[in-house]
């Protein structure tokens, strides 16, 4: 079975659309605090290079998780039927609704990860 039909005969659930944001906010968390702690204990001259080492392993995995997220909506999203408008109270629209929800919540997390972990890339320094 491929993929794409594994993804398509998932069971939707909230927590599926509610897993990009979180994952969203634990990154968040994870890159100020981190840095911060780190930058607090060293000072302001301190170089960031194991700081944006951890960063970086936080972004890729935030970012795994999030695309892998959107993919399974968005294979849920094409599952075949009636077009757009979905808004009768049936099983397929509601799966719709919560597979295009989904993968537009995982669009903006991806975005929102990458710009968290921007300043680690920019900033050589605690400053």
């Amino acid at each position: 079975m491929s993929l794409y039909r594994r993804a398509q005969q998932m069971k939707s659930t909230l927590w599926a659309l509610i897993l990009p944001p979180t994952v969203w906010a634990l990154h968040f968390l994870f890159c100020y605090v981190y840095a911060a702690v780190r930058c607090a204990k060293g000072g302001p001259g301190v170089v960031l290079g194991d700081v944006r080492v951890a960063i970086a392993a936080a972004t890729f995995a935030a970012l795994l998780i999030v695309l892998a997220s959107g993919y399974v909506a968005w294979a849920k999203s094409r599952i075949a039927g009636d077009p757009p408008a979905h808004d009768d109270s049936t099983d397929e629209d509601r799966a719709r609704f919560l597979a295009v929800s989904t993968l537009l919540l995982a669009s903006l997390s991806f975005v929102a990860i990458v710009f968290t972990a921007l300043p680690a890339f920019v900033f050589e320094d605690c400053r």
